[in-house]
């Protein structure tokens, strides 16, 4: 209850000098993960919270599967710009591209590591979070296409490797356990009964919430309600029918999304800020987890793999599958860099943590709070002088 109280008071105080500090460059992220360093911190911290409790590992399912439904929703809007932005490309072939680059770079930078773990270390840490670039994506002297490109790869990456991810983690986890068939039928199987479940529950919630608005029998408030409802019912219903609850959230995000977006009223705001404010309990949660990663110092092959994650892994996949697009050079090099990791890399790294042996476990947390944390400050310091850039750049479309 105390962490819960000071979290709460942490919001309510960032709300009230939220736009204040944003002038000086101290976003939500950077300031909830300074406050998790503060107060967690130390033999007797001022807020207590054990990371491997069950509760906590239910919390954080429940946030996943809520940040999904919601990149679903978001990046379907951007696919009414009627063109490509070269999203294809960035989730066909840059996303399994990088994935495959980094787990190759952790190979070489950690040297006889198992290659399962390096997979894992490589899912948590590549899919794309657009939350330490916030303020980037809502600028209007960045090109349409370069916003949506972002969001579009932002809100499906994660939905996709999420099977995968949790195919490696089950691998590692029951390594004298069920064999590789096994357990790769039982991934296969999940995801097929959360797609079937989140198309069910999408489709059908998009027939109902359309009659209901247009037949006046609910006014946009309650609507926007039902729309909560939804992630937290996908994955309900898709974990106890044994499928994949992150996967159903995700379809049932992707079936649902043309309705919500179609409706007046914003249909999903409450969706939205209830997906903010878990975000921001996640990034307190980084502060906690950064405390214990570092308690004895940090490694510089660890830090070497966070720079060639963000760097290597990330913009020559990116820079190779856009070769040929329309997109200008200056615009797919924003899109290349800008690729920022955030509350992706940071749930997938707890999930993978409550599961795995406490030496794997312990890496995996190393790895994800020095690549986020170097992106936080990389992306944050330069997403400005980027904006400036497409400002003084003649721009014939948008």
């Amino acid at each position: 209850m105390p962490a819960f109280i000071v979290v709460l008071s942490l919001l309510f105080l960032w709300s009230l000098v939220s736009h204040r500090l944003a002038r000086w460059s101290i976003t939500a992220p950077i300031a909830f993960v300074v406050a998790g360093i503060v107060l967690t911190r130390g033999p007797h911290p001022a807020v207590p919270f054990d990371l491997e409790a069950h509760s906590f590992e239910v919390a954080v399912e429940i946030v996943l599967a809520v940040m999904l439904f919601m990149d679903a929703t978001e990046a379907r809007d951007y696919e009414r710009l009627g063109r490509s932005v070269g999203e294809g490309r960035l989730l066909g072939i840059a996303l399994p591209a990088s994935v495959a680059l980094a787990t190759l770079i952790g190979a070489v930078v950690f040297p006889g590591t198992s290659w399962w773990l390096l997979a894992v270390a490589a899912l948590v840490v590549m899919p794309v979070d657009l939350a330490p670039i916030a303020g980037f994506l809502r600028d209007a002297r960045v090109p349409l296409r370069v916003r949506a490109a972002l969001n579009i790869e932002g809100g499906f990456n994660d939905g996709l490797v999420s099977p995968l991810f949790l195919f490696c983690v089950a691998n590692l986890a029951t390594a004298h356990g069920s064999t590789f068939a096994e357990l790769l039928w039982s991934v296969v199987k999940g995801a097929l009964l959360a797609v079937v479940v989140g198309s069910l529950l999408g489709t059908g919630a998009a027939w109902l919430v359309r009659r209901a608005w247009d037949d006046g029998w609910a006014r946009p408030a309650a609507l926007r309600t039902a729309s909560l409802a939804l992630p937290f019912l996908a994955y309900a219903v898709a974990t106890t029918a044994g499928g994949n609850g992150f996967v159903a959230a995700f379809v049932t995000g992707l079936w649902y999304a043309t309705t919500a977006h179609a409706i007046a009223g914003d249909n999903l705001g409450l969706v939205h800020e209830v997906s903010e404010l878990m975000a921001l309990a996640v990034w307190f949660t980084l502060g906690k987890m950064a405390t214990d990663a570092f308690a004895d110092g940090v490694s510089g092959r660890v830090v070497l793999y966070g720079l060639l994650a963000l760097t290597v892994a990330r913009l020559v996949p990116v820079m190779a599958s856009l070769a040929g697009t329309d997109l200008p050079r200056t615009e797919r090099r924003a899109i290349a860099w800008l690729g920022s990791r955030g509350v992706t890399s940071i749930v997938f790294a707890l999930l993978a943590s409550i599961q795995l042996p406490p030496d794997d476990s312990a890496f995996i947390i190393r790895v994800m709070c020095t690549t986020v944390l170097l992106s936080v400050a990389l992306h944050g310091m330069t997403q400005e002088p980027v904006a400036r850039r497409f400002a003084r750049a003649p721009r014939p479309t948008p």
